[in-house]
């Protein structure tokens, strides 16, 4: 792998490990801190695409997967103290679900960056990782928290994420994790318009560094 790729690569890695911690720290009522962190992997994803091409990409994403996941792992036996409890740095389910999410919205925003790529600058970007947080949020949203995927990590008690509220406080009535997940959802439709400067001023330092 082209040594180029590295800083791509651990860019994508440390938003994993990072986003899998961080999620499970709620900021406010309805958001967790990892909503404001794991989007930059879109833009990761979608500098490397642009600058280097879809190929390269998608080595990325592989390697950013394989390194975040690796790492997960070893956060789901690294045991932390908090309010007179001990629980891991990383539930296996949100290991589990981070990595499903993660390779399928990925991979999914390569294959539509790459559709787009010829059209205006900003459409690829945009619309790519709209699709992919989309995907990436049902995903691990699901996996993470549903009751009914309990089975996943019997030990893991996530019934707090079951609590019926209203939608974000004014809704229907759903599980806490539904309003987790489309909070989460609305942060990221609104860093997918704010990332779209520094992709603009990165892949144009890149691509000059490149040619």
């Amino acid at each position: 792998m082209k040594r180029s790729y590295l800083p791509g690569i651990l860019a994508m890695a440390a938003v994993v490990v990072a986003s899998n911690i961080l999620v499970q720290f709620l900021f406010g009522q309805w958001l967790t801190w990892g909503a404001f962190t794991y989007p930059i992997a879109f833009l990761v994803t979608d500098v490397m695409n642009r600058v280097y091409g879809v190929a390269a990409a998608r080595k990325v994403v592989i390697a950013g997967f394989v390194v975040g996941v690796i790492c997960s792992l070893i956060g789901t036996q690294i045991m932390l103290q908090g309010d007179g409890f001990t629980y891991p740095a990383v539930t296996l389910r949100i290991a589990m679900g981070s990595g499903l999410a993660f390779l399928t919205a990925q991979l999914l925003d390569v294959a539509v960056f790459n559709r787009l790529r010829e059209g205006a600058w900003w459409r690829a970007p945009l619309a790519s990782t709209l699709v992919g947080s989309s995907v990436d949020t049902a995903i691990f949203f699901t996996i993470a928290f549903s009751g009914a995927l309990g089975f996943l990590e019997p030990l893991n008690d996530v019934s707090w994420a079951g609590e019926v509220l209203p939608l974000l406080g004014a809704g229907p009535l759903v599980p806490l994790w539904v309003s987790l997940a489309v909070a989460d959802w609305l942060v990221k439709l609104s860093l997918a318009l704010v990332a779209l400067v520094p992709f603009r001023v990165i892949t144009a330092k890149l691509t000059a560094q490149v040619a």
